[in-house]
Order: C-alpha cells, then structure tokens, then sequence
C-alpha cells in the first residue's frame, strides 16, 4: 500500500520567514496541528512546526511572539517519505523515530501530501474492518457448505 494513497494530500505550509503568531493563527485556520514550512517557489520543505513547538518554544519560555519567526521554532531535521514508501514499513519508520507526522514528497523532492498518525489510524481501521468481513464471510460460507 503506497503511502500517498492515504496520505492527506491539502497540506497547510507556510515560509521561514512568517511570524509565529501568524503561524498560529494559520493553524487555528486551517485546524491543522502542524505546518510543513517551504522555502522558495519549488515548494521543498525545510520543516516542520507543530503546535508543541509553539508551546515548548514560546509561550513556555515567555518568549515575546513578535520576535520570533517559524525558522526560529521549526524541527529543521525534517524526516520525509516517498510517495511510493509503503504504509506499514513508514508506520514502523515513524514509530522508531518517535515522530506522529511525516511529509510525503515526491520524486521532484517537492510536497505531495503528509502522513499523519490519524491518517494511519485509519488505515488500520480499514484493515481490521476487512479482516473482520473476512471472517464472516468464511462462517457464513462455511455454514452454507456444511448444510
């Protein structure tokens, strides 16, 4: 299963260079808990800022917000998957990296989509819902063979 086909593919960025006040209220917008950051016009991600950056970052440390720009608080060792990178083997990569949100670019090196931990949730949803029809199935096709 290729990651992108359960990717979320309407990604909220915004550049380096934006006030993180403004990087909140984009997140408030777009009810999003992250931004990819992007630089320049090719739409490369640099980073990623989340929610908790803001509050590890900023308010925590009293930090004024006009002062401060998404650069200063983005996580700039920014982990990525290729769109084709299969779902269960990029689960257990972010697992072992300890990371909920991974961007998804591709082969251009440029955002396709993110991968989120609600994203895989339903993955696996989807996968024990199939399981779980499988199993009736087979019972009911068992009783009908036995009858």
């Amino acid at each position: 299963m290729r990651i992108l086909e359960y990717s979320t593919r309407h990604v909220a960025v915004v550049r380096p260079y934006v006030g993180v006040a403004d990087v909140a209220r984009l997140m408030r917008q777009s009810h999003v808990g992250c931004l990819v950051v992007v630089d320049g016009d090719d739409g490369h991600p640099v980073g990623l800022i989340t929610d908790r950056d803001l509050v590890l970052e900023v308010l925590a440390k009293d930090v004024p917000p006009q002062s401060i720009t998404a650069a200063d608080v983005m996580c700039p060792e920014l982990e990525t998957a290729d769109e084709e990178d299969d779902v269960l083997q990029t689960l257990a990569r972010m697992r072992s990296l300890g990371i909920r949100r991974m961007p998804v670019l591709g082969p251009d090196g440029r955002l396709r989509g993110i991968l989120t931990v609600d994203d895989l949730l339903d993955v696996l949803t989807d996968c024990m819902r199939q399981l779980q029809q499988l199993i009736s199935t087979e019972t009911a096709r068992e009783v009908q063979l036995r009858a």
